[in-house]
Parts: C-alpha cells; structure tokens; sequence
C-alpha cells in the first residue's frame, strides 16, 4: 500500500499586508519510490528542508514531484529537487509559458522558469507508481491535476487548489477561479465522489461523514513577532466568497 505524508500543511489565513499562501506539501510513497506533490513557495523551503530531514531525507531522495498547478505558491521550490522530474499536465504547462495578463497568481516568467527543469507531461489516469494515479481537476486554471492515492485507509484524493479548503467539498462551488468556473465545479465533485479522504490545497485532510467535515489532523500554527493586545492587531472572520478572473472564460 502507498502512503501519504503531509510534510508541510496547507492552511488559508491571510493578511492585510498581503498573502502568505501556505499549500500543502505531502510526500507519496509506493514501493520506494518518493514524490512530492506541490513544492510551495520560496518561503516555504527551509521549513520543507527541515521536515525532510525529520525524515531522514534530503532533496535528492525525491524521485518525481508533481505540480498541481503553476501558481506561485505551490510552483516554486522545483529547482531544489534535480533529480526528480517534474509532472504537470500539457495545457498547464501551455498555459504557463503565456498566463492571462489578468492572472495574479501566475507570474510572466513563470513558464521560462518551469523549462528549465526536466518536465514529464501527465494527465487523467496515467500510474505514478503502484497504487498512486493521476486525476484530472481542470477549473481553477487550465490543467489542475491531482492524484489518487490507494492507502490503508482508502482513497486518498490529494486536490491542490481544485478543492482548496474543507466547506468547499459541502458547497461544491470553487472559491477561486482562474479558468473555467462551471469546470471548477465539476472537478469539486469529480474529486469528492472518487476520495475516501481529502488532502486540500489549503487547508487540513478530513473526511466527509454523514455530510460533515472530520478532520483527520489538529491544526497548528505559530505566529512570530506578534503577541496578543499588540497595539494594532486585529483578527477579522470574512465570509466566504467567490472570486472569478476577469476574463476568465465562463
């Protein structure tokens, strides 16, 4: 049975200031092989250094990594890892060497940067190692891809950003689009119905029991330089909501 190892969790907060975008790092493991599915961002590196070593690995150890999709914050981090292709599905791929100009998240330079690593081109179906098999999740851009992991606990569905936190398994209906939103939301429930547990882009794995969100892992998170009653920090709860690109096709 294959195995899946959160190295690094996704999680959604954010900021006034910006956007951190912590996405999950997970490792796969089938019969020896090692891949790493999304690298993050550079931010992200040391701390993925650290969780590998926890492990007794290195960059080196990693036989392939696979690229949910080619926004910044689950793209880069890929030159570290020489020795492992990298697999990513031929339109995201197409479509990162010429982004739309409205497309945030996915830099100019983002497609000249990927071409400079050894690429594999993967999509819906194709086996990764025993157990372990890619699964199409276009909508939130162009070539989303996700893999299905076979473990002893059932169908793991590692989702990237075609599922990005737990609620959007219940509303069905992609937060964050960047290509096609009718698609996205296809791929919500292409993902759910084929996943016995959820490995979202942003946020922790958990199962859906009798129409309820199980988290299978507790979250933790701590915050530096900050310190409650700091004189001008707030927290604030926004509702949730839905964000189409403009220009994105409908």
């Amino acid at each position: 049975m294959a195995t899946v190892d959160v190295l690094m969790p996704g999680q959604a907060w954010g900021a006034s200031s910006g956007i951190p975008a912590m996405c999950s790092i997970i490792l796969v493991e089938s019969e020896g092989r090692r891949i790493l599915f999304d690298t993050g961002h550079v931010g992200r590196y040391t701390g993925l250094e650290a969780a590998l070593k926890e492990r007794k690995l290195g960059p080196e150890d990693i036989d392939l990594q696979v690229m949910s999709h080619a926004h910044w914050d689950h793209a880069q981090n890929f030159d570290r890892f020489t020795n492992a292709p990298m697999l990513i599905h031929p339109d995201e791929r197409r479509y990162a060497l010429n982004p739309h100009p409205n497309d945030w998240a996915t830099p100019a330079w983002t497609g000249a940067a990927l071409e400079t690593h050894a690429i594999q081109e993967v999509s819906d179906g194709d086996e990764l190692a025993r157990g372990v098999r890619v699964i199409d999740i276009a909508g939130h851009s162009p070539g989303s891809i996700g893999l299905l992991v076979e473990t002893e606990d059932g169908i793991s569905g590692l989702t990237g950003d075609a599922l990005h936190f737990a609620r959007v398994a219940l509303t069905g209906e992609s937060p964050l689009v960047f290509f096609d939103k009718p698609l996205a939301d296809a791929s919500i429930r292409k993902v759910v119905a084929a996943s016995d547990v959820l490995y979202p882009g942003h946020d922790r794995p958990f199962r859906l029991v009798d129409g309820e969100i199980v988290y299978t892992q507790p979250f933790e998170l701590t915050l530096s330089n900050l310190y409650p009653g700091m004189p001008g920090l707030s927290f604030d709860r926004p509702k949730p909501s839905v964000w189409v690109m403009p220009g994105a096709r409908q």
